[in-house]
This record gives C-alpha cells, sequence and structure tokens, in this order.
C-alpha cells in the first residue's frame, strides 16, 4: 500500500476531510518535509483518527490545547482522536506519520479490544498527546516497522501494521490507566469551546468581526475568550483571525487567479488591497503579486 500525498484537506470546522486509507484497511502512512516558512506549517486541525508522528530528520514544534512538544531526530508524539493540533518546523525538518482509525485495532465496537482498551483511552481527558523520545527504543521499533511494511507495500503487510500499532496503542493505555476514571478536565471544556469558536471565524472570516462576536459564538465572555485562545492554542482571537485571513489570501491568489488582488482583500475581510498588502507581507515576506507571480510561472 502505497503513502498517501500529504496534505490538508479541511472543512469550516477545521476537521480534516481526506480519508485515511481506505474502508477495509483505515491506516494512512505520509512522509514530508518542512521549513520555517508560512507555506510549510501545518495548521490547527483535528480528526477521528490517532496520529503518531515520528521525526526522521530536524526538528519540529507539535501544539495540542494543553500541551507543546519538541520533536527532535527519533522522538515521537501520539496525537488521541478528534484533539486539535498544529505543527512547525524549527529550522527545517523530515517527518513521519501514521494515521489510523481505533477501528484498525478494535474490529468493531462491541469487541473486548474497543471497550477494555481502546474506548477509555481515546476517551481519557488527559490524553490529548504523549510524547514519546528517542529513548524508549521498543515504540520507535514498532512505528518504524509498521511504516516500512505499509510504505513497501510488503506481503501481508495488513497484519505488520495492524500488530504493531496495537502495541503501540497498549504502550498508550498503560501510561494512561490510572486516569481513566478522572472526571471531565478544564482541558476538555477548553477544546469544545475553542472548537465553536474556530468554526464561527472560518465561517464568517470575510465579515467585520469584533471581540464579542467570537465570544458570543461559544457563549462566554469577552475576558473567558481570550483566556481559552491564550491557553490553547497560544495566540488571542483577533490575531488567530488576522493569521486565518492571511492564509485564505494566500490560496485565493493561486486558486482563483481569474481575482484581482483587490478583489481578494475585500474577500478575505480587509478594508483596503494597501492593509492586505501590509499584512501579507508579514507572513509571506512579499507582496500578494509576488507572492502569486512566485508560485503560477
Amino acid at each position: 500500500m502505497a503513502l498517501q500525498e500529504c496534505g490538508l484537506n479541511l472543512n469550516r470546522v477545521s476537521k480534516e476531510l481526506q480519508p485515511h486509507g481506505t474502508i477495509d484497511f483505515p491506516c494512512a502512512g505520509y512522509t514530508s518535509y518542512h521549513t520555517e516558512r508560512q507555506d510549510d506549517i501545518i495548521p490547527w486541525h483535528w480528526h477521528d483518527e490517532i496520529e503518531l508522528v515520528y521525526m526522521a530528520e530536524g526538528r519540529m514544534k507539535v501544539k495540542t490545547p494543553s500541551e507543546t512538544f519538541l520533536l527532535e531526530q527519533g522522538d515521537m508524539v501520539a496525537i488521541n482522536s478528534n484533539v486539535l493540533h498544529y505543527a512547525s518546523a524549527v529550522g527545517e525538518c523530515r517527518l513521519r506519520s501514521l494515521v489510523f482509525s481505533p477501528m484498525l485495532i478494535t474490529g468493531n465496537d462491541d469487541s473486548v479490544f474497543a471497550k477494555k482498551y481502546i474506548q477509555p483511552l481515546i476517551s481519557c481527558n488527559s490524553f490529548s498527546g504523549l510524547f514519546v523520545d528517542i529513548g524508549i527504543e521498543d515504540v520507535s521499533v514498532w512505528f518504524n516497522v509498521a511504516f516500512e511494511a505499509l510504505s513497501q507495500d510488503t506481503r501481508g503487510f495488513e497484519f505488520i501494521v495492524r500488530e504493531n500499532l496495537s502495541h503501540i496503542c497498549l504502550y498508550l493505555y498503560e501510561q494512561f490507566e490510572q486516569q481513566f476514571v478522572k472526571k471531565e478536565s478544564t482541558f476538555n471544556q477548553d477544546n469544545l469551546r475553542i472548537r465553536k469558536m474556530l468554526e464561527f471565524i472560518h465561517k464568517n472570516f470575510a465579515d467585520n468581526l469584533s471581540l464579542a462576536d467570537i465570544s458570543n459564538s461559544a457563549d462566554i465572555s469577552d475576558r473567558e475568550c481570550m483566556r481559552c485562545f491564550q491557553k490553547t492554542i497560544q495566540i488571542s482571537p483577533i490575531q488567530y483571525l488576522l493569521k486565518y485571513r492571511i492564509m485564505k489570501g494566500a490560496e485565493m491568489l493561486l486558486g482563483d487567479q481569474g481575482k484581482s488582488i483587490s478583489e481578494i482583500a475585500m474577500s478575505c475581510g480587509f478594508d483596503s488591497p494597501s492593509n492586505f498588502a501590509k499584512f501579507f507581507r508579514r507572513f509571506y515576506n512579499c507582496t500578494p503579486r509576488k507572492y502569486r507571480q512566485k508560485h503560477i510561472e
């Protein structure tokens, strides 16, 4: 089974729409190269699957709403199902990742594997992500055996991948087993709130949004909105809105070549082309016109 092309296809709530693997074998492998350029950042998103990220070369910072992990060569991080996450290279890096449905391990929701191990794990409020450093050799061996079997289409790779991912899932279960009985945490509440506010921003980014508009979308105060953003994704709501507008503008410059820069500026919520160009230059170190020329020619 060949590696899939690495690329995000997100809906308006930042849920990834790209299928990982196939219906009968819901697991996909990816390899990708990243730099510190704005284009190479992996934006905040989430998906139903568990994700394992292995740093093959270089360094990368991976964030969830509650934790930040700095991965160096040989390190790994496991991201739980339905958890928002973001990643950016420190310098440059090359990573490998496996994204798989819990159903690959359990078979169905009524199996002992689901009821005893996987459902408690993916429902654990304490498990947003887990850092696994290079010193824990078994986990990296399991990951790489599964990754190589998948990427090389080894005969019987399905058995090899499922066996080694099962070892990793049992390891994760053992790390959080004592915390399964804990009640709903502040993190879980913040995670739900931030999803609501991101959904609102992504749906209405072209409008003249205020802090009050964003906080009202989650039925919280402006102060609580600020706290939630700073705690979970370490950026203010208005800064996130501005960054998202610029990212959408960059997409439109390449995807809507019939539109003028002035039209794109208005479509992204900027009151003037000059304002759009000023902030665009801060993020991409070039003007919108240069960015379009560089990527289309």
